[in-house]
């Protein structure tokens, strides 16, 4: 494609070079170099000019080095006169942080967008945010993709599907779980789960809906301690579910997550994205994930062209 250019933070270069495939363009040329005083330099190693540049770079341990980074390449890219820069950020930095529920706290998803903004994107591309009104913090264009389509596409082709039933995880998840319930032509189901304290340690009090002698579909935008579907799928194996399947966006995957999910006897197969790389010591056999990297080269090819991205989900 004429003047396009994609380059890549050290986040996710796998996710990276699959989008290049997808578009047929090499992956960008660029040096990231780590000094001793913990200083980062971001050598840009190919002319840009008049280029139209996405940046690949999403949300991932070192979180805070990862976001300087991505900074510091797009102000390097401004500098060498791109004439377009995308972040392209599939799990956004500080998400979660998306309200002031606390008194004097920052709602850092905001201040991320003001400092990509400040550092020189023009345009910002994300899938799935926690919350819509993350799009609303941008000053610049952005544009916010879905991979839950990815998701339906998978469970669509099992033979059973008349006998599934998609459970929202709590209250916040209903209006997505309702959408792909919906696509899939199977009932909704939902767990009201409360949350105590800062512990992350959630708890199911109720079920609405029906999920005995069904096969149970719980859905979420991600999953981090991993508590809360951990404790929704036993709870719905306590309401007579067949079994469970989580299916989730973005597999941060903290702390202990990993080692849980493994442990958890209720649950039988977990399906994610790659918007997140899985380090050999997060993989299992129980994880199944699903490549954004198309869905993320046919917007990167409709922004370039200037063609609608929203059409992707007509």
């Amino acid at each position: 494609m004429n003047n396009l250019k994609v380059f890549s933070g050290s986040a996710h270069p796998k996710l990276a070079r699959a989008i290049c495939e997808q578009l047929g363009v090499p992956l960008g040329a660029a040096k990231l170099v780590r000094f001793t005083n913990e200083n980062i330099k971001v050598k840009i190693e190919e002319n840009v000019r008049e280029a139209d540049v996405f940046v690949v770079q999403p949300s991932c341990p070192p979180v805070n080095e990862g976001l300087m980074e991505l900074l510091i390449m797009i102000d390097a890219l401004r500098s060498a006169s791109a004439a377009r820069i995308t972040a392209v950020t599939p799990y956004y930095p500080y998400v979660r942080s998306d309200k002031k529920d606390e008194p004097r706290i920052s709602i850092t998803a905001r201040l991320v967008a003001d400092l990509l903004a400040a550092a020189g994107a023009n345009r910002v591309l994300a899938i799935d945010l926690h919350s819509p009104q993350v799009q609303g913090f941008f000053s610049i264009p952005s544009d916010h993709l879905t991979a839950r389509t990815l998701i339906v596409e998978y469970f669509r082709k099992r033979e059973d599907l008349a006998n599934h039933v998609v459970v929202a995880p709590d209250a916040g998840e209903v209006k997505d779980a309702a959408g792909m319930a919906k696509r899939l032509g199977v009932p909704l189901a939902m767990v009201d789960k409360r949350r105590f304290g800062d512990d992350e340690k959630a708890r199911a009090v109720h079920l609405v809906g029906d999920v005995r002698g069904k096969r149970a579909l719980i859905i979420d935008d991600e999953i981090a301690t991993g508590g809360t579907v951990i404790e929704s799928s036993e709870f719905v194996r306590r309401e007579g579910a067949l079994d469970v399947s989580v299916a989730v966006v973005h597999p941060v995957l903290s702390g202990s997550a990993v080692s849980r999910l493994r442990a958890a006897t209720a649950i039988t197969e977990v399906v994610v994205t790659d918007t997140i790389p899985l380090p050999p010591e997060k993989q299992d056999p129980k994880f199944t994930v699903l490549s954004v990297a198309p869905l993320i080269a046919q917007a990167i090819s409709r922004i370039h062209d200037g063609r609608s991205v929203s059409e992707l989900f007509a």
